[in-house]
């Protein structure tokens, strides 16, 4: 019998959450119809294994197959609640499924050896080269092509994963008839001005030189805490898509160090691709120099090192405090107590 356990990991939502439904697909098309849970891990209310277990062994008499999705599979790491995963695996029935769904690359090795090597797989990130292949197959299959520009600039207003690119492409055939060529200025119309909030909308609200450091800061703490409202953000993501782009600014202090000029082949050769793109960094590199990116880097680092160690308790306070020492302090850590 095959076991009813799966694991599946890494940054690549898109492709990651095609696989969780082909599975879901495969149970309907076995018994028919399906009792469908999507629970996360730091749920206090839903995401204990006790309840999902129960969820597992309760059988229906009106749907014959139960598939519980268990998000930030990363959290579970107590003895007793990998213990009942175990226990429920000796006995569990065909008609039941556990998929384990993480961001990281992986969970704890206990909870690891728990699923067959074939019911594993680490969604990687598409490199940004295949991603803008795939971006142009997903267009011209919907019945839509792009500009090039317009094409650069989807990529560099979208986080670097298939998911998120198809939320942002849907907008387009909402907007436009099959067969529209999509612009610049459809884009700047359609994306930029209603694109929803994440790691990358907290970067620009924290790098406009015009705002005052507290004006930034409210707006940031502001953002921060939309982002944390939705269930498809994870503290890793934010810090992975921070560190993304402090370390393009970095890059672009580098490229223009001592006042060296890069006409625009040049810069979209080094990955500022769009004029949208360019005028963010500029923005940003007055507001921080290549040093206070270094830290900031160091301190986003350290914030991830700690809210990994210290669960899911304290990491909306940890995220406020790394945007203060953003902000206020270009990356100097705060002491314990301060006026």
């Amino acid at each position: 019998m095959a076991s009813p356990i799966y694991l599946y990991t890494g940054p690549e939502i898109g492709n990651r959450n095609e696989q969780v439904e082909a599975i879901k697909d495969s149970l309907v098309k076995k018994y028919g119809d399906i009792d469908s849970y999507l629970i996360y891990a730091s749920d206090s209310k839903d995401g204990k294994i006790e309840d999902i277990i129960a969820k597992l062994q309760t059988e229906s008499l009106f749907v014959p197959a139960t598939c519980v999705v268990l998000r930030e599979a990363e959290l579970v790491k107590k003895k007793d609640e990998i213990e009942l995963i175990a226990s429920w695996l000796k006995g569990a029935k065909e008609s039941s499924c556990l998929i384990l769904v993480s961001d990281e690359i992986s969970v704890d090795s206990k909870l690891d050896k728990l699923v067959p090597k074939e019911h594993k797989q680490i969604f990687w990130a598409i490199d940004e080269s295949r991603l803008g292949s795939w971006l142009q197959n997903y267009l011209r299959k919907n019945g839509y092509s792009a500009e090039s520009d317009a094409l650069d600039s989807i990529l560099e207003l979208t986080e670097n994963n298939t998911e998120a690119l198809r939320t942002e492409c849907d907008r387009f055939f909402l907007c436009f008839p099959k067969g529209h060529l999509i612009t610049s200025d459809d884009v700047e119309q359609i994306l930029a001005h209603n694109r929803e909030e994440s790691a990358f909308t907290l970067f620009d609200s924290m790098a406009n030189p015009s705002e005052s450091p507290s004006t930034r800061l409210e707006n940031a703490l502001s953002i921060l805490q939309k982002i944390l409202l939705t269930k498809n953000n994870s503290p890793v993501m934010i810090l992975a898509g921070l560190s993304s782009c402090f370390r393009k600014l970095e890059l672009w202090h580098s490229i223009h160090a001592g006042g060296a000029y890069l006409d625009d082949f040049a810069l979209k050769t080094k990955g500022f691709s769009s004029k949208t793109s360019r005028n963010q960094y500029a923005r940003a590199s007055r507001v921080w120099n290549f040093g206070q990116c270094a830290a900031i880097l160091a301190s986003i680092a350290t914030c991830d090192t700690e809210i990994r160690s210290s669960g899911s308790v304290l990491q909306d306070t940890q995220l406020s405090v790394l945007i203060y020492e953003i902000v206020m302090k270009n990356g100097a850590r705060s002491a314990k107590y301060e006026f």
